[in-house]
């Protein structure tokens, strides 16, 4: 059975200052671009049966710069809708919420475009996502191209955990690298945020 290949977009000016950046389409940083491009000799070594991307430019500019071909933009592997708290920072979000935890107490509408989204769409858009790649790691080893807590979410999912388990990962690195497989029967983690 094949892995499912993790990779994190590249750094973004939010990724860098902490900015919750999920419909927003935000470009790659010179740094982001540099760390998707270094991606493409690991990526280079595997037999990759299908790519998917979400759609945003950062995620399929990392793929395209980590050298992935035949690269299938996929809507539901698009960042978390973060609402009201698009482009705000934690530290700005608790200003006005103490102590709050997107896990726990996830988002607030917003406007038109960031309407948000609770814990339970999210997690039904990565179930979605592993329904069609499951399959297809039958035949060999799958790349999805995704952002930080989308990432998260896949994981946990992957492994037959609640979405809220997602709190328990660390937050993958802009163009990093993870692993998920199966280990005598079981899923698992096989490396987390690997540059």
């Amino acid at each position: 059975m094949g892995e499912l290949i993790v990779i994190r977009h590249g750094q973004t000016e939010w990724s860098l200052s902490g900015q919750h950046a999920g419909r927003t389409d935000v470009p790659l940083t010179d740094a982001g671009e540099a760390a998707a491009k270094a991606l493409a000799p690991r990526l280079a070594q595997r037999e990759l049966v299908a790519v998917f991307s979400s759609p945003l430019s950062r995620a399929m500019r990392t793929a395209e710069l980590a050298g992935l071909t035949g690269v299938r933009p996929d809507p539901d592997l698009v960042e978390w809708d973060y609402g009201g708290y698009e482009d705000l920072t934690a530290a700005q979000i608790q200003e006005t919420r103490p102590g709050w935890d997107l896990w726990r107490d996830g988002v607030v509408p917003g406007d038109v475009a960031h309407r948000g989204e609770e814990l339970q769409q999210v997690a039904a858009r990565t179930d979605a996502v592993l329904g069609r790649v499951r399959p297809l790691l039958d035949v060999g080893d799958v790349a999805v191209v995704a952002h930080g807590h989308l990432a998260r979410l896949l994981t946990v999912r992957w492994l037959g955990l609640d979405a809220s388990a997602g709190r328990l990962l660390g937050h993958p690195h802009p163009g990093t690298l993870s692993f998920l497989a199966t280990e005598d029967g079981q899923p698992v983690i096989s490396a987390w945020n690997v540059p």
